[in-house]
């Protein structure tokens, strides 16, 4: 394998002739080895940044700010990129220093040495085609890496939205298929009053229903772009007309409508959109785990615990106790969902950082908001796929255990009093007695009057006698 030498102003290096990248990628591997987690494994994050190096080349080759010809064969070369091609490449560290000067030169080189190759070139001859001075020209790092930001998080918010619309409708159809099974419910974890497993299961539906919502709101915020900023805001290097065009180009490339920030230099520096994005991940996040975790506690024994459910058993549970499975699939849900509520926090401080006219640290932003998306869509897909459409019920076992309660005393508060009620609910648990016996023991309500008012389907839409 040969080499090949380039420069930059720190001086020169010698350069694999088999990669595409150049010689400053080649000073952030020396640097940046962080995470161990690479732009390449972040496939959506590469796609939006030659989709926005292609709007750049067309809107400069329309302004007459890079040849046709050049920018013709960068379009080629982001195309390929766009396509799936050339993704080993992207070999830079996600967490770097330099606010994404690194990302940003990374997409620049290998467009640019790609582009050298179909023109005719050798790799690093840039005399005919150069990373800064036309891959990159009317670019700062500071505009184009945070609207490739954008663009990713776009549209993989939208894979997330649609994620959640299978988790949403598999949850419907378990509200609607128990609607008329008979549960207890509970606060505090102890017993309160009856209610159904569909009612349980539509609550469920009503939490992804409401964090749809938040969340294509929040989406909304990421069309906002900063393209045309350079630098701090001020344009410079930059053609007037390049914002405008730049977006319009985006907008065709992504089938999305990307539109240019309102205040160019607020833009630049303020992350707030991504924390505004965190947010509603998060909220998603901790009703997810909520789900995964009542479910796991509904499913709990088989014989000792509520039984009120049955996952589908998915791997054996134990290496010592025979027969034990356990509820996997609740598990790592919740543990997905603790991680995005922790990136939550590294977003919120690494927006805090962003000091005068730049935020330096948007490459903590894009990784722990990257991991976010992708742990929140594979958590909702896999407890749709893997829990929730293959789910059972225990309706016996249901309608046994709110029976023995002795919180159906509740249903009574209205007719016999609240003393009266709470002196039954205290004989029955000290001497095992239903709380039916004990009230005709006291002829406190006729058994027809008992049996009217204690039928779980009268407590569920209750009529109160005056």
């Amino acid at each position: 394998m040969g080499t090949r030498r380039e420069h930059d102003f720190i001086g020169e290096l010698e350069i694999p002739d088999d990669v595409y990248y150049g010689v400053q990628t080649f000073r952030a591997l020396e640097n940046f080895k962080m995470s161990g987690r690479t732009l390449k494994e972040y496939p959506f994050f590469v796609k939006a940044f030659a989709q926005v190096k292609k709007a750049a080349a067309l809107t400069n080759k329309d302004l007459g700010m890079v040849p046709a010809d050049r920018a013709d064969y960068i379009v080629k070369a982001c195309d390929r990129i766009i396509n799936g091609e050339f993704l080993d490449q992207f070999v830079v560290d996600m967490v770097q220093g330099g606010a994404g000067t690194s990302t940003n030169m990374n997409a620049n080189e290998v467009i640019t040495n790609v582009a050298l190759e179909m023109m005719g070139h050798k790799k690093g001859e840039y005399q005919y085609l150069h990373p800064n001075d036309n891959t990159n020209f009317g670019q700062s790092t500071n505009d184009a890496y945070p609207s490739s930001i954008k663009v990713a998080v776009h549209a993989k918010m939208g894979d997330l939205l649609k994620a959640m619309e299978i988790l949403k409708n598999e949850l419907e159809i378990k509200a609607r298929e128990w609607k008329d099974i008979l549960k207890i419910g509970r606060t505090e974890l102890e017993d309160a009053v009856p209610t159904t497993l569909g009612n349980t299961f539509n609550a469920f539906a009503s939490y992804l229903k409401s964090d749809i919502e938040k969340i294509t709101k929040a989406r909304e915020s990421m069309t906002y772009l900063n393209l045309g900023a350079t630098a701090i805001g001020t344009g410079i290097c930059c053609h007037p007309d390049y914002k405008d065009l730049v977006e319009k180009y985006l907008s065709d490339i992504t089938g999305s409508t990307f539109r240019p920030a309102e205040d160019f230099i607020a833009a630049t520096q303020d992350t707030a959109d991504f924390v505004h994005v965190s947010g509603a991940l998060k909220t998603a996040a901790v009703r997810l785990s909520k789900i995964a975790n009542d479910i796991r506690l509904m499913n709990s024994g088989p014989r000792c615990g509520l039984g009120e459910v049955n996952l589908p058993q998915m791997q054996p549970g134990s290496s010592i106790m025979p027969g034990k499975v356990n509820p996997v699939i609740p598990e790592v849900v919740g543990e997905a969902c603790y991680e995005v509520i922790g990136n939550d926090v590294t977003i919120a401080l690494c927006s805090e950082r962003g000091e005068f006219e730049l935020n330096a640290f948007e490459p903590g932003i894009a990784y722990a908001l990257f991991n976010s998306l992708v742990l929140l869509e594979n958590a909702m897909l896999t407890l749709a796929n893997k829990a929730i459409k293959h789910l059972t019920a225990n309706p016996e076992n249901c309608k046994k255990t709110m029976l023995n309660s002795v919180c159906l005393v509740t249903a009574l508060n209205p007719y016999i009093g609240y003393e009266n009620s709470a002196s039954v609910a205290k004989e029955a648990l000290q001497t095992g007695k239903s709380v039916a016996d004990i009230v005709l023991e006291r002829g406190l309500l006729t058994k027809e009057k008992l049996d009217e008012y204690l039928t779980p389907e009268n407590m569920l839409n209750p009529r109160i006698e005056k």
